[in-house]
This record gives C-alpha cells, sequence and structure tokens, in this order.
C-alpha cells in the first residue's frame, strides 16, 4: 500500500495544522508504512545535566507515528494516540539532532501500531525505542 500524502503534502500538512511542534520538528522522509523523523533540541528540551529530557523524546515518537499514520490514511487530523510506551537506553549525543526511524505494524480500520527507534543523528547507537498504539477516526 502507498502512502496517500507525499513528503511535501505531510510537511504542509503540520505547518498548517499543528503548527506548536515548532521548527524542532522535521519530517525527513516517508515511505509505504514508515517515516523518518527529526527534533533538533533545543535548551528548553534539556534536563539538568545537559541530555534531551525524556518528554521531548516522547513527543518525537509520538509524532512520529502520527506523522507516518497520516502519510498512509490522508490529513485526518483527529487520529489519536491511546496506548504508548517508552523505553529509555543511553544519552542522546550533545548538541546532535535525534533521529526517529518509524515503522507502522499494523493498520486497521481503527487501530494503528508504530515502532520507533531513536538516534543522534550521526550515531547508530538507539537512545530510545517506542511504540505506539493510534485511534484512527471513523470514515463519514
Amino acid at each position: 500500500m502507498e502512502p496517500k500524502m507525499t513528503l511535501a503534502e505531510l510537511r504542509d500538512f503540520f505547518a498548517r495544522d499543528f503548527p506548536q511542534v515548532g521548527p524542532e520538528f522535521g519530517i525527513d522522509a516517508v515511505g509505504p508504512m514508515e517515516a523518518v523523523v527529526r527534533w533538533s533540541p533545543s535548551d528548553a528540551h534539556l534536563r539538568p545535566g545537559g541530555t534531551v529530557s525524556g518528554p521531548t523524546l516522547f513527543a518525537l515518537a509520538d509524532l512520529g507515528v502520527y506523522a507516518a499514520l497520516l502519510a498512509m490514511i490522508g490529513p485526518k487530523a483527529l487520529a489519536v494516540t491511546t496506548n504508548a510506551s517508552i523505553d529509555f537506553m543511553r544519552k542522546p549525543l550533545p548538541g546532535q539532532d535525534i533521529l526517529a526511524e518509524v515503522r507502522l505494524l499494523k493498520l486497521g480500520r481503527a487501530l494503528a501500531v508504530g515502532d520507533v527507534l531513536m538516534r543522534s543523528d550521526g550515531s547508530d547507537a538507539t537512545v530510545a525505542r517506542a511504540s505506539m498504539t493510534y485511534s484512527i477516526p471513523p470514515k463519514g
């Protein structure tokens, strides 16, 4: 199944309908059942000790699954997270963007399940792993 939204359309949707994510969030790529997104952390996203905060990593995972899902089903802004789990594995590299590779594991009529691996740009080491379930609004 091919995505219903192109990378440009998805970026436009976020800029228009979800501007609160701000310039720190970006979508690098979309494909069938997958996306690559990034977060460029500022000082506001750091916790004491200078590492990227857990809530920032959680937001990246959540936004990544949302982006991958919307790419597949089209611009349905009311798709919402119904379950989430995240494992923090190591500190991100200081001063680097965080990349999230998203795979949709299931895309049904009412629910979608996604898996997210996050790493610092320039590193292959996983920083965090998340699993997200989204509720898809009914048609009509």
